[in-house]
């Protein structure tokens, strides 16, 4: 056995070492979703990619289960094209080495130009998509605040640099367009965007109206709703792998992903043909796991480095969310904006719902004039949706409480005030704004 492992030690070193050098297997089993390969479940790791020659074409998949007998892989193609007997061999990690230039450009999961505008310079250093989060107390702390331009969450949910705040929302509630307008903020050095599952017709209307002149300034990894499952899960990565590369130079950087939960159904397809269980609504173990992984990777840099603020999407399914996945990350985030679609039917967008909405940082941005006005500005709101269904019956009496006509009275101009389209200006003192807004009503 411990020549067997010593065995094992050489061959793998050549392996690294003579680029000409490579084990080959073949392949066992074709399925619709994962193909079983033999003759490399001793020379490859969990995670690991393979190539499998098909007719002269070479076709990239990723190590999902390993066993004595075969290994499973599942191919980042949309269509399974081996055949019994193709020969397979090792590739080793996925790498990509991100470049200044790759701003204003777009890119697939796996790193190429989707873009028409020809080949992507190499950067210098080839960076893994699988990288660990910077040492809990190594990080820099969280304190510097960033105006996003969106007067509703500037207001009430601030952010700071290396924040990750989740936007909630079930579909056509104003989701994508919220996170356009964000996309659109002055304060950030850099922005990365990864498209998770969208639809192909959505994603030119991002990068155009959405994103509009700021695309220059954006590197942008799309893996759309027909891509494979393989490619879906990897999009997030890519981008996190390129925000940590522009943090790494000290830069502030702004990461949308859009959504996470499709990056959890993509996982959550995998796990299943890894032989994993279903445990919640048919998400296996594993997804709970890949989740934190990913999202914790956002976040300040150690030390005198950058920071990368975080700002992921979450459809929740069937507007549920207690949805396991909107849970999970609701609590991995250092806070939450959700999105209403009775809000939206009133024509009010961003259709925040104020009071279920929360910044967890928000403590470093508001002055403590600014935190008590915001505190009494929530209760008068909540007044004021605790007596709608009152109002409407018409045993709402003006003059019996003082504080609810106050709320009567102000609560309308406020949600007046806070309007805001993709068309509208960026706010650029969201208190000031306000106030001025009032005082015209």
């Amino acid at each position: 056995m411990n020549a067997l492992a010593e065995l094992d030690q050489v061959i793998n070193f050549g392996l690294e070492e003579f680029t000409n050098l490579r084990i080959s297997g073949s392949v066992a089993e074709v399925t619709p979703s994962y193909y079983r390969l033999t003759g490399l479940s001793h020379f490859i790791k969990l995670g690991e990619c393979v190539g499998i020659n098909h007719n002269g074409v070479a076709q990239l998949a990723e190590v999902v289960r390993i066993d004595a007998e075969a290994a499973t892989v599942k191919t980042f193609e949309a269509q399974i094209a081996a055949g019994l007997g193709d020969q397979a061999y090792r590739v080793g990690p996925l790498h990509v080495a991100p470049d200044v230039s790759w701003k204003g450009r777009v890119i697939d999961a796996l790193g190429r130009p989707i873009d028409s505008e020809g080949q992507l310079r190499r950067g210098e250093h080839a960076m893994p998509i699988e990288a660990a989060p910077p040492a809990a107390l190594r990080r820099a702390r969280v304190k510097t605040p960033v105006k996003t331009g969106v007067r509703m969450i500037d207001l009430f949910m601030p952010i700071c640099a290396g924040q990750r705040i989740g936007v909630f929302a079930g579909s056509g509630v104003g989701k994508s367009t919220l996170l356009g307008m964000i996309a659109g903020s002055k304060g950030f050095d850099s922005v990365v965007i990864s498209l998770v599952g969208e639809r192909g017709r959505e994603v030119r209307e991002f990068l155009d109206d959405s994103l509009g002149q700021n695309r220059k300034l954006a590197v942008t990894v799309v893996a759309t709703g027909d891509e494979s499952p393989m490619m879906r899960r990897l999009a997030p990565k890519t981008a996190m792998t390129i925000a940590e590369f522009f943090r790494d130079r000290g830069e502030k950087v702004l990461l949308i992903v859009d959504s996470v939960t499709r990056f959890a159904h993509a996982a959550r397809d995998v796990a299943l043909a890894a032989g994993e269980p279903a445990v919640a609504r048919g998400y296996a173990p594993s997804v709970f796991s890949d989740l934190p992984k990913l999202l914790e990777r956002a976040g300040p840099g150690a030390e005198g480095s950058g920071s990368i603020t975080g700002i992921f999407s979450v459809l929740v399914d069937g507007d549920d969310h207690n949805d396991p996945v909107a849970d999970n990350i609701r609590g991995t985030l250092d806070g939450h904006i959700v999105l209403e679609r009775a809000i939206a039917d009133q024509g009010r967008f961003p259709a925040v719902n104020i009071l279920t909405s929360i910044s967890r940082l928000a403590q470093h941005v508001w002055t403590k004039e600014q935190q008590v006005l915001v505190s009494k500005l929530k209760a008068m709101i909540a007044r004021y949706e605790d007596t709608r269904d009152l109002r409407l019956m018409g045993g709402y009496q003006p003059g019996q409480d003082l504080e609810l006509d106050q709320a009567v009275t102000l609560v309308p101009q406020l949600y007046n005030a806070v309007l805001q389209s993709p068309s509208s200006p960026i706010s650029r003192d969201a208190f000031q704004e306000l106030a001025e807004a009032l005082q015209a009503q």
